[in-house]
């Protein structure tokens, strides 16, 4: 099963989020657009939204940085009273995002949820697994304490082992379920990414940076 999960499943999601995400950039420009609900009801939006972006960001770049940095985050995480410090803002940030994201998931339930209307069925599995994900993550985060120590000697030698096209997977195949299912789960989102609006994130609007100015008239019935 560690295979499956730690080195097949991987290299899937990657392979499809670059193939299909390229496909659709290509052939369907139009649809990289996160089809924002705000329109339809945006009280709910903003006050799931802001914590959920804030707290996970700080989350992705943290896991991003230990795996890319595994140094600079061992002297850091080296110190117990730093290693505590970032454990308490990890747990907090965590939080953070789960009840963002809570709100962002409530405000499309219901039949009377206009925001229910656009939200396909594939945006519908990128929340579960997202929800699955950040769950879980809070749970490793208090049941399976000091993950920053251990993550760079477990989870960061498996990525790059993925990256060098050598994988192993012993260093995680060991690992308590919960880690290996949040683990699972967040290649689950890369491999459903292409397929979702969330491919919106890799379409930078630089060409705002000089495009001409757009002039607004507005039309009136007097």
């Amino acid at each position: 099963m560690s295979t499956l999960f730690f080195i097949v499943l991987p290299y899937v999601a990657i392979v499809l989020a670059v193939g299909v995400g390229a496909y659709r950039f290509y052939k369907h420009p139009y649809t990289y657009s996160s089809l924002s609900s705000q329109l339809l009801e945006n009280r709910k939006l903003y006050w799931g939204s802001v914590p959920w972006h804030w707290g996970i960001s700080f989350i992705l770049l943290a896991h991003l940085g230990a795996a890319l940095f595994p140094g600079v985050a061992q002297a850091i995480l080296g110190n117990r009273m730093r290693l505590l410090i970032l454990e308490c803002t990890g747990i907090a940030l965590a939080v953070l995002a789960l009840v963002g994201l809570i709100i962002l998931i409530a405000r499309r339930m219901g039949h009377a949820a206009l925001p229910r209307f656009v939200t396909s069925i594939m945006d519908g599995v990128l929340l579960a697994l997202l929800l699955m994900q950040v769950a879980s993550g809070l749970g490793v985060s208090l049941f399976n304490r000091w993950g920053g120590l251990w993550y760079l000697h477990t989870a960061v030698p498996w990525f790059w082992s993925l990256v060098r096209l050598q994988p192993d997977s012993a260093s995680v195949a060991n690992l308590p379920a919960l880690v290996q299912f949040h683990f699972a789960v967040g290649f689950l989102i890369i491999l459903v990414f292409p397929f979702t609006r969330l491919v919106h994130l890799i379409k930078f609007p630089l060409h705002y940076l000089w495009r001409p100015y757009q002039k607004v008239v507005w039309y009136r019935h007097d």
